[in-house]
């Protein structure tokens, strides 16, 4: 019989500690995970939200990001594509550390929080995390299982990729006893397998399989932080996800623009959806601005002006900003979700925020939010590149111009 998970009311939540797990389980495209046997998934998208989702920047422009494990995660950690976080493969050669990810802002914010990491994979931790890294100002997770992968006595490598199985059932095992007994306050959980089915076999039975065993896995997560919640003055968000599709013609491979290479999928156990996650498709940079309010972190405004995500949940006021230049005239629009307020137009010719610097953005205006369009003369400030920030209430959305 399958246990429904029932989680607190947010009237008596606001009362009690924020904690989150985010899982990013690999590479399954959400048409997979829709004609999948599901159970357990089904039922935290009846207590909160299923959205069908997508990866891979705004397509044709200066933000289109591959559709690559690493790259997608640290879109999620940095609520960035690839043009600012600038990991662009998996091996992670040169990761733009001036955009913090969540772990960095939550300890800065909150040194005795606790974070965690489980994964099969060691880099998410050293790498994408950076811990102990200088241009990461020495975060530290304080929990951590990962790094099986190195391990060729505990799982000897075969052919059939069986070993990541296992190795995919010690992240959970660590996952859930830590979760039980610590109750870290950021977690981390990947999980690999589904992706080396579906790089193996493609769109398959063994695939599905793979997928099936995944939500298993997910319900124990479940499960644990449930027990967590009923004992404890606890306020858990989960929230699953995946990194990217797969190809359209066979499933085997991923890595470019196609639809199926973009379109992913959000579980969370939190029904408040705003009008934005109600209404469009998010993005995996838009759970890094959910996370980030769900666990009350204040995030400095030199980091918001850089973040391309919108928070799914909480006051929102707009989304989706187009810039264009014309002549000398900059042409703006967005997706408002307020008819009234104020959106103030920011603008900057620089981009040293890359590279630890300040910009200096002056204030092009002030618009009323529901207008969802401005022009502005950009005569007196010539440049090849702009930065444009759109501050709203609620929050803010930002595009970049860059000229050939």
């Amino acid at each position: 019989m399958l246990l429904t998970l029932v989680f607190l009311a947010p009237a008596v939540a606001q009362t009690r500690t924020p904690k989150t797990v985010f899982v990013i389980v690999d590479g399954i495209p959400a048409d997979v995970l829709e004609k999948a046997n599901t159970p357990h998934l089904d039922s935290l998208s009846r207590v909160g939200f299923y959205k069908q989702a997508y990866v891979g920047g705004q397509k044709g422009t200066y933000s289109q990001t591959p559709t690559i494990s690493a790259v997608g995660y640290n879109s999620l950690l940095t609520g960035t594509w690839v043009n600012k976080h600038n990991v662009w493969d998996n091996d992670i050669k040169d990761p733009n550390y001036q955009y913090p990810t969540l772990f960095r802002l939550l300890k800065s914010q909150y040194p005795d929080r606790k974070t965690a990491v489980f994964s099969s994979w060691l880099d998410n931790r050293t790498k994408l995390v950076g811990e102990g890294l200088p241009q990461t100002g020495n975060v530290r997770v304080d929990f951590h299982a990962d790094g099986y992968e190195l391990d060729t006595v505990a799982f000897p490598h075969d052919r059939e990729k069986a070993y990541m199985s296992r190795i995919d059932d010690r992240v959970v095992d660590e996952a859930v006893a830590c979760l039980s007994k610590q109750a870290p306050d950021l977690s981390w959980v990947y999980l690999e397998y589904t992706d080396d089915m579906g790089h193996r076999y493609g769109d398959s039975p063994q695939m599905y399989a793979a997928v099936e065993k995944m939500d298993a896995q997910v319900g124990r997560l479940s499960r644990a932080l449930q027990q967590r919640q009923q004992q404890f003055a606890e306020d858990w968000l989960l929230v699953i996800t995946t990194d990217h599709g797969r190809d359209a013609k066979t499933g085997h491979n991923h890595g470019g623009q196609s639809d199926r290479e973009r379109q992913t999928w959000i579980v969370a156990n939190k029904p408040d959806l705003n009008a934005y996650g109600k209404q469009h498709l998010p993005g995996i940079v838009d759970l890094m601005p959910t996370i980030a309010r769900h666990m009350l972190l204040r995030i400095p405004a030199e980091v918001e002006r850089e973040i391309d995500g919108v928070p799914l949940t909480g006051p929102v006021s707009l989304a989706q900003p187009q810039a264009k230049l014309q002549g000398k005239n900059l042409h703006l629009s967005w997706k408002s979700f307020s008819q009234t307020g104020r959106v103030k137009v920011w603008v900057s010719t620089t981009n040293a925020f890359e590279t630890g610097g300040t910009d200096r953005y002056q204030l092009l205006g002030k618009v009323p939010l529901g207008q969802e369009q401005a022009v502005f003369s950009l005569e007196k400030r010539p440049s090849s590149f702009y930065k444009i920030w759109l501050q709203g209430p609620a929050n803010s959305v930002n595009r970049w111009i860059v000229l050939k």
